[in-house]
């Protein structure tokens, strides 16, 4: 079966077809994805052409693309997803919210992106994973973590981010599980006395420096850990390296380093 062409307005829809192998069906992406050059030899290797950002993108590139399949993500990009099937595009949107949702979506993607199979294998070696991370920290104390996503004003991350504390072994009360993201105040992050502060910031991988959470007139003693952000803000099976990294920073003693 021939791949479809397809051009990703969202970098998670991107980072998951590269998963799947299926990164030759990407004629398009935009500014935000980070797609791998595609497979073939150096004279006839191609990469996808940008189309401008995940939430502006120039739609007249996009049909130039000629896609038969346009794939957009989260409820911010609802109504890019209206305006692309006003235009006529076949359209898959996916706008998962929990953990399990976003494992779920790596299988629809495969059939988005024409390798359904591929998908399938996908979320079920991401379950396999997140089943030896909770094999690993089961019966372990859990600490108390606060995920910041957004620190201008700071901001604890919801969506699968709870879901994701929570597989690796930690505790999480600041936003429930689905729930969008929402502005904490000292008082709250104070009552909660977390053990951990992770730092995720949107759109800045892991350019952060610590200093600037640790050094807050906030009354929390806990370290702050900065890890890139597509690590916990992608419904991607990066969130699933996510999930380990965490588990790794809250139950190191679980995870020796393997031997030189």
């Amino acid at each position: 079966m021939t791949a479809p062409r397809v051009v990703s307005l969202a970098p998670s829809a991107t980072a998951t077809v590269t998963a799947l192998g299926a990164a030759e069906a990407l004629v398009g992406v935009t500014g935000h994805c980070d797609p791998p050059a595609k497979a073939g030899s150096a004279h006839d290797r191609e990469s996808p052409l940008a189309v401008g950002g995940w939430l502006n993108p120039d739609l007249d590139r996009v049909a130039d693309l000629d896609p038969e399949v346009v794939l957009t993500s989260d409820g911010l990009q609802a109504d890019l997803a209206d305006e692309c099937r006003e235009r006529g595009f076949d359209v898959r949107h996916r706008e998962p919210a929990t953990l399990d949702e976003a494992v779920e979506g790596f299988a629809a993607r495969g059939a988005d992106a024409g390798d359904s199979e591929a998908g399938k294998e996908l979320a079920r070696e991401s379950r396999e994973r997140l089943d030896r991370v909770a094999e690993a920290v089961a019966d372990r104390p859990r600490p108390t973590a606060y995920c910041e996503e957004w620190s201008d004003p700071p901001m604890a991350a919801g969506n699968w981010v709870p879901d994701a504390v929570r597989a690796a072994g930690g505790r999480y009360p600041f936003v429930e599980p689905g729930e969008r993201s929402r502005e904490v105040d000292p008082a709250s992050v104070e009552a909660a006395d977390p053990d951990h502060l992770v730092v995720h910031v949107c759109g800045r991988g892991d350019r952060i420096d610590p200093a600037t959470v640790a050094e807050r007139d906030w009354a929390v003693d806990a370290p702050v850990h900065v890890i890139d952000d597509s690590l916990l803000n992608q419904p991607s099976p990066a969130l699933v390296d996510g999930v380990e990294r965490l588990a790794e920073l809250f139950h190191p003693e679980a995870f020796p380093e393997p031997p030189p």
